[in-house]
């Protein structure tokens, strides 16, 4: 394996153990907090968190403010549906939906950004879907569901859209425009809603999910740039073992035989991914001496 995928592979998952982290503050919420007041409590402190980083690079500017706009404001509602999903469903069952996003990586970056798409990846793609679906069950399907799910198409066509802004720019910027340009469209949402459970406590988790969700992203910024998104996608799995230990330890929260059976259908083909791709590169070459006579 080339030595940036590797490092790829490292940053994706180490981001990840920050994305569960995120997810956990969700459920540290109020009961009478409102998604779209937390996500805009959120988005604001983070500019203000990030703002003294920028000022210490030198202020770096872009000059792909219209990728960063699409960015943002796909962002801002994905991170909505999922607060949403976060409130409302296990924390297990929502992180096992979540993770159809690297599925949704690989597929349309092969299909919109021409990536390359190994046999090895094709069957660890289609096994991560079959696990998905054992977790999902389709017949216990409802709105919440659908929102998470969401929320990783979002998520996806986010991830692929770094690569249209230039390897050199700077990573705290892009961050901090993620944040800075998805306030108007989160500010509407919310005026519309009402500001509601604005509280302290509210504060309190915004500031401390920010600082788990900036790593989480600066470790994706990083990632995404050091290799090609079909490459190291898969390794956002492993984010579901994070999730599922920490719903476990901290909520009581645990998995069935049966969404342990799909857990695994979407983790192990991806620890196994260099290994596989590995033994079908070399048995590739019998095969077709095979079938030639040679």
């Amino acid at each position: 394996m080339q030595r940036p995928v590797v490092i790829g592979l490292i940053l994706l998952i180490v981001g990840n153990l920050f994305s569960a982290f995120y997810d956990v503050s969700i459920k540290w919420l109020p009961d009478d907090a409102s998604a779209s007041t937390f996500l805009l409590v959120r988005q604001i402190s983070s500019v203000f968190m990030l703002l003294p980083v920028w000022l210490y690079s030198q202020r770096p500017m872009t000059t792909h403010i219209s990728v960063h706009l699409w960015r943002a404001n796909i962002g801002s509602v994905g991170a909505l549906f999922l607060i949403i999903g976060l409130m409302a469903l296990p924390l297990a069952t929502v992180s096992s939906l979540f993770y159809s996003a690297p599925l949704m990586i690989i597929l349309m970056g092969y299909f919109f950004l021409s990536e390359r798409i190994t046999a090895a990846q094709t069957i660890c793609t289609g096994l991560g879907f079959v696990g998905i679906l054992i977790i999902l069950r389709p017949s216990e399907m409802n709105w919440y569901g659908i929102a998470v799910l969401f929320s990783a198409f979002t998520f996806a066509v986010n991830q692929l859209a770094l690569k249209k802004v230039p390897h050199a720019e700077h990573p705290v910027l892009t961050l901090m425009l993620y944040n800075l340009l998805g306030i108007p469209a989160t500010l509407v949402i919310a005026a519309f809603q009402g500001i509601e459970g604005l509280s302290w406590e509210l504060v309190g988790v915004a500031l401390l999910s920010n600082a788990f969700l900036l790593v989480y992203h600066w470790f994706c910024v990083l990632a995404y740039r050091k290799a090609q998104a079909s490459d190291i996608a898969i390794a956002e799995y492993t984010g579901l073992l994070f999730i599922v230990f920490l719903g476990w330890l901290l909520f009581d929260e645990w998995l069935d035989n049966l969404s342990w059976l799909g857990a695994a259908l979407i983790v192990l083909p991806s620890l196994f991914l260099p290994w596989l791709g590995s033994l079908l590169s070399k048995s590739a070459p019998k095969i077709a001496d095979t079938l030639t006579g040679k």
